[in-house]
C-alpha cells in the first residue's frame, strides 16, 4: 500500500507536466493548472501521509528497487527509493511550498504568453526535485540533480526573447556544471573503491576505509573519503551556490519570480544541503572535508549578506539573503549539526518563499517595477502584502518566537560548540551575520513599505492590494513561518524525528552538547533576549531604522565616505569580472585554439579536405594512364609480361 503511495507521490507531477507540455493547447490556460495543481496537491497530500507513516506512526520506511534501469557488466543501475525520516521532511516541505507557488503562479503569469509552458516546467521540476530526495543510489541522485539543473536552466530563461534572461539562464547552467563535474567524480571514487553506487552499502562499508589512502597524479597519499567528500561537496556548492560558485544565483532573478520561490527558496538551492546530510555517514569519517564545509559555509554566510547592502532590485535582496542563508545551513553542516541545519532548510523553505512571492505582489502592483527607490509608502495600499512581509522578514532575522530564530539560532550555537578547526572563525562570521541579515531585510522593508512614496502619479493612481490568488499562498505561507519552530525545533535537534537517516560521530555531536542546557521552547524564546544574536538583529533593525526612515540622507552620504567600499559590494568583490575576464576568456582560448588546430586544420584541413585533395591527385596520375590509345596500352601488357617473365625467372634461381 505504502509503495503505491510512494509512486504516485513522484508520478504525479511528472504526468501533470507532460499533460500540460503536450496538450497545452488542446487544454488551454485553465487546463494547463488545474491539471499541474491538481497533481501537485496529491503529491503534497501523499507526501504528509508518508510523513505521518514513518515520522508520527514510527512505522519502517522503505529502501528498495523499482525496476532497474540498465546492467553494465556486473554493474546494475536501478530506480530505487529510500523512504526515511530526512526524505519524507524533504517531501513535505518541497511539495507544499510547490504547491502555494503553483496557486500563485495563476495569478503572477496570467497575461504570459506562454503560460502552459510554464506550469509544465514547474510541475516538471518538481519531479526531478522529488527523485532526487527520495533516491536510494548514486546515479538516480545524479539524475535528480541534473534533472533540476537543467530544468531551472530552462525556468530561469523562460522570458527568452530577453537577453538578460538568457545570460543567466547560460550562466548558471554553466557554473553548475563547475561543481557538477566535482560531484561526478567523487560518485566515480566512491564507486571504485566500493563497488557500488547503493546509499546503504557504502555507508556500511565506509568505516572499513576510514585510513584507505589514494595517489594522487602529482604524488602523495591522500584520503580516499576525504577525496570523495570534498568532491560531493564541489556539487553541493554549485548548486546551493556556496562561495566561489554563488555567481549565479543572483543572475537567476531574471526568471519570473514564482521561479525564484520554489527554486531558491525550498528546492534546488537546498538540494546541497540535503544531498551533504544524506552523505553524513562519509562526511563523519573526514574531518578535513568538515572544516571545508564550515568554512566556505561561513564565508557565504557573512560576505554574500553585505551584498544584500547594497541592491535597489527587490528580488535581487532576497536572492542575496538566500545565499547568506545557505552559508548558515552550510554551516551547521560543517559543524555535524546537520539536523540543525534541515531545520533551518525548512523553515527557511517557508519564509522565504513567503519573501519572494511578496516582492511578486509588489512587482505586480507597481506594474513590474522593481527598483526599491521607486517604491515607498505600499503598506497603506497593501495591507496583506505588508503584513505577510513583515512576518518573513522578521522570521528571516531570527526574531524570538518566529520559525527562523529557532533553527538560526540553534546552528550559531551548535558552531559555537563545535572543536573542529575553523569552528572560530566560522562562530565570528555566523554571529556578524546576524546583524547584517538584520540591516540588509529591513532597509527592504522600510524601503517599500514605509517612508516617502517614491513611484510616480500613474503608479500610485493604479496602487491596489493583488488578487485573492496571489495573496491566499503568502498567507498560507505566514502561518507556518511563525508556528513550525514552536512544532518541531525539539524533536528534530534533541529527539528521535530523525531516526537512523542522520549520522553523527560521538566526538562531533554538537546538538548533544546543546541538549543539557535545554529546557523547552518557551525558555529557549525567553533565553535569547540576553543573547548576542538577539541584540545583534535588534541594532541591525534600529540602524535600518535611523538609516532609512529617520536619517534617508544619510545612506547616499555614506556610500560617497567610502566609496571604495561600496564599488567593491557593487560589483560583487570583482567575481563576475574574474570569472568573464580570467577563466571564461581562458575557455575561449583553449577553444578556440582547438578549433583552428583540431577543427580547422587536421579534421577539415587534413582529415576531410586533405584525403579528397589527395583522391584528386590520385585520380589525376590515373587518369593519364587511360588515353585511349591502343598502342600504349600494347606496351604496357609487353612491360608488364617482362616484368612477370622476370620475377618467374628469379624465383626459380
Amino acid at each position: 500500500m505504502m509503495f503505491q503511495v510512494y509512486l504516485w507521490i513522484v508520478l504525479a507531477p511528472l504526468i501533470g507536466a507532460l499533460i500540460a507540455g503536450l496538450l497545452g493547447r488542446v487544454i488551454g490556460r485553465a487546463g494547463a493548472h488545474r491539471v499541474t495543481i491538481a497533481a501537485v496537491a496529491v503529491s503534497t497530500v501523499l507526501s504528509a501521509v508518508a510523513y505521518y507513516d514513518v515520522v508520527v506512526a514510527g512505522n519502517p520506511g522503505f529502501d528498495g528497487t523499482v525496476y532497474t534501469w540498465g546492467v553494465v557488466g556486473a554493474l546494475e543501475i536501478p530506480i530505487g527509493f529510500l523512504i526515511d525520516e530526512l526524505s519524507v521532511t524533504m517531501m513535505a516541505v518541497v511539495t507544499f511550498v510547490s504547491l502555494m507557488v503553483h496557486i500563485y503562479t495563476i495569478g503572477y503569469m496570467r497575461d504570459d504568453p506562454g503560460y502552459q509552458r510554464f506550469f509544465s516546467y514547474i510541475s516538471l521540476f518538481t519531479f526531478a526535485m522529488l527523485m532526487l530526495v527520495m533516491s536510494n543510489n548514486f546515479m538516480q541522485l545524479f539524475f535528480g540533480w541534473e534533472a533540476v539543473g537543467v530544468v531551472s536552466y530552462l525556468l530561469i530563461g523562460f522570458w527568452f526573447d530577453r537577453e538578460s534572461a538568457i545570460r543567466a539562464n547560460l550562466k548558471a547552467f554553466l557554473v553548475n556544471r563547475v561543481g557538477d563535474f566535482g560531484f561526478l567524480l567523487g560518485i566515480a571514487c566512491l564507486f571504485t573503491y566500493f563497488g557500488s553506487l547503493h546509499y546503504a552499502e557504502v555507508f556500511a562499508a565506509a568505516p572499513g576505509l576510514r585510513d584507505a589512502t589514494m595517489t594522487a597524479p602529482w604524488g602523495g597519499e591522500w584520503p580516499v573519503l576525504a577525496v570523495a567528500c570534498i568532491c560531493l561537496f564541489v556539487g553541493a556548492m554549485g548548486k546551493s551556490a556556496q562561495f566561489p560558485l554563488h555567481v549565479w544565483l543572483p543572475d537567476s532573478m531574471e526568471g519570473p519570480t514564482p521561479i525564484s520561490a520554489l527554486i531558491h527558496a525550498a528546492t534546488m538551492v537546498t538540494a546541497g544541503i540535503f544531498m551533504v546530510a544524506r552523505m553524513s555517514p562519509l562526511f563523519e569519517l573526514s574531518e578535513a572535508a568538515l572544516s571545508l564545509v564550515l568554512v566556505v559555509g561561513a564565508l557565504t554566510a557573512f560576505f554574500m549578506g553585505l551584498l544584500g547592502l547594497v541592491q535597489h532590485d527587490i528580488k535581487r535582496v532576497v536572492a542575496y539573503s538566500t545565499l547568506s542563508q545557505l552559508g548558515y545551513m552550510t554551516v551547521g553542516l560543517g559543524a555535524s549539526a546537520y539536523a540543525a541545519s534541515i531545520f533551518h532548510l525548512g523553515t527557511h523553505a517557508f519564509f522565504k518563499a513567503l519573501l519572494f512571492l511578496a516582492a511578486g505582489s509588489v512587482i505586480i502592483a507597481m506594474h513590474h517595477e522593481q527598483d526599491m527607490r521607486r517604491m515607498g509608502g505600499l503598506r497603506k495600499y497593501m495591507p496583506i502584502t505588508w503584513i505577510t512581509s513583515l512576518i518573513g522578514t522578521l522570521a528571516l532575522i531570527g526574531t524570538p518566537g518566529f520559525a527562523g530564530f529557532f533553527s538560526k539560532e540553534s546552528l550559531i550555537e551548535a558552531v559555537r560548540h563545535s572543536t573542529l578547526p575553523g569552528a572560530g572563525f566560522a562562530w565570528v562570521c555566523v554571529l556578524a551575520g546576524v546583524f547584517v541579515t538584520a540591516l540588509y531585510s529591513f532597509r527592504m522593508y522600510f524601503l517599500v513599505f514605509h517612508g516617502k512614496e517614491r513611484m510616480d502619479a500613474h503608479a500610485r493612481e493604479h496602487l491596489h492590494e493583488t488578487p485573492a490568488v496571489v495573496t491566499v499562498p503568502l498567507i498560507l505561507l505566514a502561518v507556518p513561518s511563525v508556528v513550525v519552530g514552536w512544532m518541531f525545533v525539539e524533536p528534530m535537534l534533541y529527539g528521535a524525528h530523525y531516526g537512523g537517516s542522520i549520522h553523527v560521530a560521538p566526538a562531533h555531536d554538537v546538538l548533544g552538547r546543546m541538549q543539557a542546557s535545554w529546557h523547552g521552547a518557551g525558555a529557549m524564546v525567553l533565553h535569547a533576549f540576553v543573547t548576542a544574536p538577539f541584540w545583534l538583529a535588534a541594532l541591525g533593525v534600529a540602524t535600518a531604522w535611523y538609516l532609512w526612515c529617520r536619517r534617508p540622507d544619510l545612506p547616499g552620504r555614506i556610500a560617497d565616505r567610502f566609496r571604495t567600499l561600496h564599488t567593491v559590494l557593487a560589483r560583487k568583490y570583482y567575481f563576475d569580472e574574474l570569472y568573464e575576464s580570467v577563466l571564461a576568456a581562458f575557455g575561449r582560448a583553449v577553444g578556440g585554439g582547438l578549433w583552428q588546430v583540431g577543427d580547422v586544420r587536421l579534421i577539415d584541413g587534413l582529415a576531410v579536405n586533405g584525403s579528397a585533395r589527395g583522391v584528386g591527385w590520385l585520380s589525376g596520375v590515373v587518369r593519364r594512364l587511360q588515353t585511349g590509345l591502343l598502342y600504349h596500352y600494347a606496351f604496357a601488357m609487353i612491360i608488364g609480361l617482362l616484368l612477370l617473365v622476370s620475377l618467374f625467372v628469379v624465383v626459380r634461381l
